[in-house]
């Protein structure tokens, strides 16, 4: 006589709860874990930012001359004197005039590569590759490219080949201030170096729109072309172009790199860094006098940033545009 043994599949037992094995090693501690990460880059950005500024700053109310060590606490003398500098004060406003020019230039060059690019159809990674490529490329290298080879001032440079062919004699881009051909030599380059940067941006926010927008326009009678781009699109990339000019602004005043390749002997044209540099890098030395140089250029850029910011609404909610 076999026996067996039925299962009740309708009421199965009730399985056996299993322990939780608490967790062990640096997954248990998320704090730690946070630490880790980001530990390194804080200690980083304290010992060669903050550290830096907070001593320029200390600095520059001391005299210091041919030494990083206050000597002697002086007030705001640095201050007066390095604003009586007329080279300094003048590289102020020509970089001021510079800023209002380089800015909506690039803006509109990238948001025009952007909308070009996000309308082909075919080869895009290919364009936008091409177009994004020069923003690799050291600021050093790109300005002896274009002292040396696209604007020579001789005749075998590429520019004034260019003009030979319509009988215009050559042109010294960078050796003359009058007439100013060296800021086309400078727009031009600064346009090459960053228009692929910023154009990838406007991309990214190009592709973020959502089509439902343009469908809605077309069924509403709006024309492709100007009424949409003013209507629809300008205003989704309200955001990114904030940003975008915001960024522009402050690497205008930034500028050193190239000017200090293609202008380095010249006396016209020099930034507030080249100034600066010269100041407490030069023959005196003056390291009080190029802090409060530097205090003041960043004081600068952090008013004209929150003007731009106020006027264009950074930072504040949808709601409150």
């Amino acid at each position: 006589m076999s026996t067996t043994t039925e299962i009740d599949l309708a009421n199965p037992a009730p399985a056996k709860p299993e322990k939780v094995r608490p967790r062990r090693g640096l997954r248990a501690n998320a704090t730690l874990n946070f630490w880790l990460f980001t530990g390194p880059f804080l200690i980083g950005l304290i010992v060669f930012v903050f550290v830096p500024m907070g001593w320029s700053i200390y600095l520059s109310f001391f005299e210091a001359r041919f030494t990083v060590s206050p000597s002697s606490f002086i007030g705001l003398d640095n201050y007066r004197a390095i604003l009586d500098n007329p080279d300094f004060t003048q590289s102020l406003v020509t970089f001021t005039v510079f800023a209002v020019f380089i800015v909506p230039t690039t803006w509109a060059l990238s948001l025009g590569l952007a909308l070009l690019v996000h309308r082909i159809r075919f080869m895009k990674a290919f364009f936008r590759s091409v177009f994004f490529l020069p923003t690799a490329v050291s600021y050093v290298a790109a300005a002896l490219v274009w002292k040396m080879s696209m604007f020579n001032g001789v005749r075998f440079g590429l520019a004034n080949t260019i003009l030979s062919w319509f009988g215009v004699d050559n042109v010294a881009w960078l050796a003359n201030p009058d007439p100013p051909w060296y800021w086309l030599v400078i727009v031009t380059l600064r346009l090459w170096l960053q228009a692929g940067f910023y154009m990838i941006l406007f991309l990214a926010a190009l592709q973020n729109i959502p089509a439902e927008l343009y469908e809605a326009a077309s069924i509403d009678g709006a024309k492709p072309g100007w009424q949409t781009f003013r209507y629809i699109t300008l205003p989704q990339l309200r955001a990114t172009s904030t940003a975008v000019i915001l960024l522009l602004l402050i690497a205008a005043y930034q500028a050193f790199d190239e000017f200090w390749n293609l202008l380095s002997k010249a006396t016209w044209g020099q930034p507030p860094l080249v100034e600066l540099y010269k100041t407490a890098l030069g023959e005196n030395q003056d390291y009080g006098q190029g802090s409060a140089g530097a205090v003041i250029l960043t004081l600068l850029i952090l008013v004209i940033t929150l003007f731009q910011g106020r006027i264009m609404g950074f930072g504040r909610g949808e709601e409150s545009k």
